[in-house]
């Protein structure tokens, strides 16, 4: 599998995510609350996605180790998955606030600093990244593995 093959299965799991996640935030927010409903929406997509990518680049994925194009793939969305990651936390004026609401709520914060805040912060943001990576890693993995089975190769 070349990384061209690569670079474009990444960018239809990309893409092919954030349909099905929105279809999912959508049904999941008003049933589930928003908390458990887009976070579940996000691991139902991830599944999905890569269940259709699979399938999709089935034959790509089959011309070599099978286990290696997944990898290939899976480790490309994770890092693809961390830039967004970082990129909508940090554009998101709220994000901070409900780590401040959060952390009040369970530790007495009465004598913080503004250091103290800022690590809180930076750790929380860090700590959400290198989730939605694992996440992105194992599920996407799970899904272009089986969505590639699905597919028989063709016979030459």
């Amino acid at each position: 599998m070349k990384f061209s093959d690569v670079i474009l299965a990444v960018a239809t799991l990309a893409v092919i995510f954030v349909f099905v996640y929105f279809v999912f935030c959508l049904a999941l927010i008003p049933s589930l609350g928003s908390y458990w409903g887009v976070n579940s929406a996000g691991i139902v997509s991830t599944l999905v996605a890569g269940l259709v990518v699979g399938f999709v680049f089935a034959g790509k994925i089959q011309e070599e180790s099978i286990i290696r194009a997944v990898g290939k793939i899976a480790v490309l969305f994770g890092a693809e998955t961390s830039f967004v990651t970082v990129l909508s936390l940090s554009a998101n004026g709220y994000y901070n606030a409900w780590v401040k609401e959060n952390l009040q709520s369970m530790y007495s914060t009465g004598a913080w600093t503004t250091t103290d805040w800022f690590v809180y912060e930076q750790l929380a943001l860090v700590t959400q990244v290198a989730l939605n990576v694992l996440l992105a890693l194992v599920l996407g993995f799970i899904g272009l593995y089986i969505g590639s089975m699905l597919r028989k190769p063709k016979k030459s």
